[in-house]
């Protein structure tokens, strides 16, 4: 009877000894999920604000990341060099493909106080005022481009399109695309059509 009694206390023994070392191994399980999540935690915080929070804001929806780059980019650099007329110019661009007006004419304005007679800023520079609302100033940075060279089309067929639906001006816009055909009797608009055509279809 001794001898049984001593047996069971040993099961006995063994038995909570298992218990122990389970519920140990539960809670070492337990505790090494909770310290990889704490640990896992600030990093997935740290690569989600990755970016500086004031360049994520100021990203419009329709902007690209390389179009936001490029911005923050350019921008640094006239900041540092204000006389670097082609970063005034690129940023200008880069503004206009985004449809920020009010930045790209600042931009080229900028960009054209240190190159005054650049054509091509220039009729970037009336496209953006006339997306701006301001037609008269387009038609002035258009004129202004074709004075630094009358054979500049873009320039010409941009002033027919400002006259003709900015300033219902239709005898205007046919003036400014016959001075365009006796430069180039071919010339085309953007949407395919002989600017012929859009001569006869006024």
């Amino acid at each position: 009877m001794a001898q049984q009694k001593s047996t069971e206390g040993n099961f006995v023994k063994k038995e909570t000894m298992l218990i122990i070392a389970l519920v140990t191994l539960v809670i070492g399980f337990l505790g090494g999920i909770f310290y990889s999540a704490l640990q896992s935690g600030p990093t997935g915080s740290v690569q989600s604000v990755s970016a500086p929070p004031q360049q994520q804001q100021q990203q419009p929806p329709g902007m690209t990341s390389e179009q936001a780059r490029d911005i923050l980019q350019l921008e640094q650099e006239v900041a540092a060099n204000p006389t670097n007329v082609d970063a005034w110019t690129q940023l200008g661009h880069v503004y206009f493909d985004t449809n920020n007006y009010a930045k790209a004419i600042r931009a080229y304005e900028k960009s054209l106080e240190l190159r005054p007679d650049d054509p091509n800023v220039l009729t970037d520079l009336g496209v953006m005022y006339r997306r701006n609302a301001e037609p008269d100033k387009a038609l002035a940075a258009f004129d202004k481009a074709i004075a630094v060279n009358p054979a500049h089309e873009q320039a010409r067929f941009n002033k027919g399109i400002v006259l003709r639906y900015d300033k219902n001006d239709r005898e205007g816009a046919v003036k400014a695309w016959e001075e365009l055909l006796k430069i180039n009797p071919n010339a085309m608009a953007p949407n395919g059509l002989p600017v012929s055509e859009a001569i006869k279809s006024l």
